[in-house]
């Protein structure tokens, strides 16, 4: 088969003109700086704990079936920077919907991937597809292809595809062994997951692997569904799922201008907050993170780029106390980490922010706040929810100041 380039990731690529890096032509940029990646590698907490309590760290239960309150029946605070209290940002329903039961991939298909490497798939039988926030493996069952996918990575996480087994270790360590144990005809994956080593490995046993843009923000949910699309033969199929996702983001976008605070000024400052405390690993999101898309979705103020943060930066109190927020956003783990939101407001600078004295955390799945695919549109939703009607997220807490 063609595709045996043997490029990887170099350490001096510089960043794409996006910042967030990732899969632009030879040589690939990862989707975090290398320094970050090696901090996820060791820590195999980034998502490893979300399965087993998914109603947040507040205390709630999982909420995954609560009725989600149509918008028409909702009261949006007139000022969401003076609501007290943290708040689940939930998903009603984490399922995803494919595009179609049936589903006929039309190879071989060839492409040449995100790393200028000509590949030909000839089987879409058995498929992987693995990357950081487990983007990937909902974007091929939303293709239809779900019966096909034999493995996950630690970080998808919809239902339909918690008993597929692992074949990463150690956090997002990409298991060779275990990759090849359950024989794939096809890996789609991008440069988020390492060791590299075990790409080339897979290349080199007769693995056609398709690596694709690693980017992650609202821009890129429809050029990535475009690239696995057309990596397994379903191209109608993926046109047909790219327009569903672009209505659906269309659509919810209308629905939070409708929402948000018409006088700018009492729009709230957010900021995204990464956490890990068993390895004291704190990091605030900003320009080009994927986080500044969501942010900016809300029509918040994304404070971590206004203050000139690109990219991802340790946190520190000063640059708290220079970016203000009136929101932190966390990962649900993130948070659980800390030792909840007593845990967070003890962390440099959190404390002495608007957010730190209104205890105005918003929490969200790490399987589902930065994955950028199928589901964006809820997650929209749902951030929407917790940052403008807080009251109506069940098991919120109630504190809106009069």
């Amino acid at each position: 088969m063609t595709g045996s380039n043997r490029q990887a990731p170099h350490p001096s690529s510089p960043p794409s003109a996006h910042a967030r890096g990732g899969g632009p032509p030879r040589p690939a940029v990862p989707l975090f700086p290398r320094s970050l990646i090696a901090l996820l590698v060791v820590v195999p907490l980034l998502l490893s704990g979300c399965r087993a309590s998914e109603g947040g760290p507040h205390g709630a239960q999982a909420t995954g079936a609560s009725r989600t309150v149509p918008w028409s029946e909702v009261k949006p605070l007139a000022d969401p920077r003076s609501y007290d209290g943290p708040t689940t940002a939930r998903v009603a329903d984490p399922g995803i919907t494919p595009v179609t039961r049936a589903a006929r991939p039309r190879l071989p298909a060839t492409v040449t991937d995100a790393q200028g490497t000509k590949v030909t798939v000839r089987s879409a039988d058995r498929i992987l597809a693995l990357d950081l926030y487990g983007s990937l493996a909902a974007t091929v069952y939303g293709l239809g292809l779900g019966d096909r996918l034999v493995g996950r990575d630690q970080s998808t996480g919809f239902p339909a595809a918690k008993k597929l087994p692992l074949v990463t270790r150690g956090g997002h360590q990409l298991n060779a062994e275990a990759i090849l144990a359950l024989h794939p005809t096809v890996l789609i994956t991008d440069t988020t997951l390492g060791p590299w080593d075990a790409v080339l490995q897979l290349r080199d046993s007769g693995v056609p692997v398709v690596v694709v843009g690693a980017k992650r923000s609202l821009d890129t949910v429809g050029t990535l569904v475009d690239e696995v699309a057309a990596g397994l033969g379903v191209k109608a199929e993926g046109r047909k799922l790219r327009a569903r996702l672009d209505k659906e983001l269309a659509a919810e976008q209308r629905q939070i201008a409708d929402i948000v605070p018409a006088d700018a000024a009492r729009r709230p400052r957010v900021i995204f907050l990464y956490a890990r405390g068993q390895a004291g690993v704190y990091y605030l999101f900003g320009k080009g993170s994927g986080a500044d898309s969501l942010i900016s979705a809300l029509h918040a103020v994304d404070v971590a780029s206004d203050s000139g943060i690109n990219g991802f930066t340790p946190l520190n109190a000063e640059a708290m106390a220079k970016a203000r927020p009136d929101v932190i956003m966390m990962m649900s783990e993130g948070l659980r980490s800390v030792g909840g939101v007593d845990g967070a407001l003890k962390l440099p600078g959190v404390a002495q922010t608007p957010a730190g004295r209104h205890h105005r955390i918003v929490d969200m799945s790490d399987y589902q706040v930065l994955s950028f695919g199928p589901l964006t549109a809820q997650v929209l939703d749902a951030l929407a929810r917790a940052v403008y009607a807080p009251d109506s997220v069940p098991g919120s807490s109630a504190g809106a100041k009069p």
